[in-house]
């Protein structure tokens, strides 16, 4: 009998990331063979995204893609777009297979089902979900730091997000599950982890284990010291006392903290449905900034939301450029169906919002190098990721405060940690030197002076 070929794509977040993971697991288990999406294969699995019109619009891309790469395939669609447009997923081609976001777990054995048309419809809203997607992830294909997804789901409903009703409110895994797949990932050889969910500051809020973030993170800490733990975002109003004790003290709790900003204008901050003042979290990443000063802080900005005007996005641009922020994401607001955004008015033009982004990306290039620049000549624990293409014997690795320093040195590398010194800022490329090769020691983080701002 033909051993089944299967191809998966992804989109979107590091949920959906790990995920698909999860699933490559599972059809590796069942006997399947995996191959690149975009070659013939029997199954196509496409994991969508819906958080943004362009992300939606990837989406459909890539199932048209599937059903012209491989015509006699099953072809599986999943995720959030796949949630969010039922309908229209649908009605793009009747070999299509929907799968809901709440189905995920029955994802495999409707793949490999004799007659899928007998299948139930594996589509359901996600507003009553109460279990969370949990097959075990064997390895994360061509990555050297794996996802550790311990949340799904969220419940802040704000004015631009799609989100809550795609993934539904919030969910906790139970702890002795995600020590399992800790487990499973430190065995696999990984040396760093990297902790992620919808909404993860508000693990454990649903369970009766008596788990907060904090205490989660400590736990896992503690239990495994070999291993580098990195928090993939937390909202300012999840960050207490506890918390920043915890982020001071830890070794091995990464000082690399995202915490979204959104904007730093407080009308249109109330207008978005955030929890929190442009000086309530000026307060918290102030306290964060003091408690660890070689902390890398990013934070999420969205410009262009409706009504905002010039003033406000320059409030927002001014507040930022003078606080000890490392780096930006910048998005320009994405008109949503099915949010409350979606439906208001003084929609801002596509140019303006333009310039207001290439304005916020041209502050994060600063924003960047001043961090750059504080950490120069101070030593770091690396976590090699890749040889550079194009530049043989040149490697490139994460610091702990989450600096890509690219250094020379032997591709047998990839995958360890490594001491390396920042030397020299290359245009916008930290540049070091290999000072030891890989040791077993659990890895802490450097001391690193505090950052001054940006001059206006």
């Amino acid at each position: 009998m033909k051993t089944p070929q299967v191809a998966i794509t992804t989109l979107g977040c590091k949920v959906n990331q790990f995920e698909s993971a999860a699933l490559h697991s599972a059809f590796t288990d069942a006997g399947c063979t995996l191959v690149p999406f975009g070659s013939t294969a029997d199954i196509t699995i496409i994991n969508t995204c819906a958080v943004t019109a362009r992300a939606g619009q990837q989406s459909r891309q890539l199932i048209r893609r599937a059903l012209k790469c491989s015509p006699a395939a099953r072809v599986l669609v999943t995720g959030c777009y796949a949630q969010a447009e039922a309908e229209l997923v649908r009605g793009l081609d009747p070999r299509i297979l929907l799968v809901g976001n709440a189905h995920k777990d029955e994802l495999v054995q409707a793949a490999l089902a004799a007659d899928p048309a007998a299948l139930p419809v594996l589509h359901s809203p996600m507003e009553d979900t109460k279990n969370i997607f949990n097959l075990p992830v064997r390895h994360f294909s061509g990555r050297t730091r794996a996802y550790l997804r311990i949340q799904d789901g969220c419940n802040n409903f704000c004015a631009y997000c799609i989100v809550p009703h795609t993934r539904g409110r919030s969910r906790s895994l139970p702890k002795k599950q995600i020590f399992a797949q800790t487990t499973i990932f430190a065995e696999a050889g990984y040396k760093e982890l990297v902790i992620t969910g919808i909404n993860t500051g508000k693990y454990g809020l649903d369970l009766n284990e008596g788990m907060d973030i904090t205490s989660l993170l400590t736990e896992l800490c503690a239990h495994f010291p070999g291993l580098r733990f990195r928090l993939s975002s937390i909202e300012p109003t999840e960050i207490d006392e506890a918390f920043l004790e915890l982020a001071a003290h830890c070794p091995n709790l990464m000082p690399h903290f995202h915490i979204p900003l959104q904007s730093g204008n407080n009308r249109i901050l109330a207008a978005m449905r955030r929890k929190y003042s442009a000086e309530e979290w000026t307060a918290v990443l102030t306290r964060l900034h003091s408690r660890v000063p070689q902390a890398a802080i990013g934070c999420d900005v969205l410009t262009g939301f409706p009504g905002e005007t010039d003033d406000e996005a320059a409030c927002t641009h001014d507040l930022l450029s003078k606080l000890p922020i490392s780096y930006l994401h910048v998005f320009p607001y994405s008109k949503r169906l099915g949010t409350p955004a979606a439906e208001m008015g003084q929609q801002v033009p596509g140019a303006v919002k333009a310039a207001r982004v290439q304005q916020l990306r041209e502050l994060d290039t600063a924003l960047r190098q001043r961090f750059y620049q504080a950490n120069l000549n101070h030593s770091f624990r690396v976590l090699v990721e890749r040889r550079l293409r194009g530049r043989p014997g040149i490697l490139q690795g994460f610091s702990e405060n989450y600096i890509p320093i690219s250094f020379a040195g032997s591709g047998s590398l990839v995958r360890s940690l490594v001491t390396v010194q920042l030397e020299r800022i290359d245009t916008d490329q930290p540049l070091g030197r290999l000072i030891d090769q890989p040791q077993l020691e659990s890895p802490s983080p450097a001391a690193v002076a505090p950052i001054t701002p940006v001059p206006n």
